[in-house]
């Protein structure tokens, strides 16, 4: 388990701020690397996936942290029912395949912390951002870092302290990805108004726990221990 100290808080641009009052981000580093799952994790995949049925995928948008996914959604101009909120989409993709599958320690991690509470968890290679982490509104003719296409105006981006590393809820800049090669990975939360604080720092020291472990154990393996 991490200790809390190690979460830091993002800053927040003064206009998003005054509009989305209790929007906020928060963060942690990760000395690791994605690769292949262990046992125990897939193990965790499966326990969960026998506890997701039709009937808690159509009730879940009800519940506090998947209804405020909802709200800020279609305050920043997405339809939730369009574009999936993080938490509903993963659920319903649980039910189109059938199971959570598992496809490496990264993606199994978030997979779980979104799971487990309901708060979506992104991640960043960390060595590929620079400074602090934060949520403003992106300016004519920027782009994502690694990508040339223009963002649209107004859009609310994660960035670092020169340029957009993400949508706020889309895609990441290519050169931000965390990949093979990625030794640091830094886990994101975007807290919107509504989240608990709890709920957010739940979410991340799942994710980072996760990661952590799954890397002792493949050193394990790997050392024949």
């Amino acid at each position: 388990m991490l200790e809390e100290a190690s979460l830091e808080n993002g800053w927040v641009e003064s206009a998003l701020r005054s509009e989305f009052r209790g929007l906020g981000l928060r963060y942690t580093i990760v000395s690791s690397q994605t690769g292949r799952s262990p046992r125990e994790l897939k193990n965790r995949l499966r326990h969960l996936s026998d506890r997701v049925h039709g009937e808690h995928v159509v009730n879940q948008r009800r519940e506090p942290v998947a209804s405020a996914y909802r709200v800020f959604f279609r305050q920043i101009g997405i339809d939730p029912d369009d574009h999936k909120p993080p938490g509903e989409a993963v659920m319903l993709e649980r039910l189109r395949a059938g199971r959570f599958r598992s496809r490496d320690l990264l993606e199994d991690a978030l997979t779980v912390a979104v799971v487990e509470t309901g708060v979506a968890v992104r991640a960043l290679d960390a060595d590929r951002f620079d400074g602090a982490l934060g949520l403003r509104i992106a300016q004519q003719g920027e782009h994502l870092t690694g990508d040339r296409l223009d963002l649209p105006e107004g859009a609310i981006v994660l960035a670092d302290e020169r340029q957009p590393v993400g949508l706020v809820f889309g895609e990441t800049g290519s050169a931000a990805l965390v990949v093979r090669e990625t030794r640091r990975i830094a886990l994101c939360v975007v807290r919107v108004p509504g989240i608990p604080d709890i709920s957010t720092e739940e979410a991340l020291w799942t994710a980072a726990g996760i990661l952590t472990s799954g890397q002792r154990q493949d050193k394990d393996a790997r050392s024949g221990k």
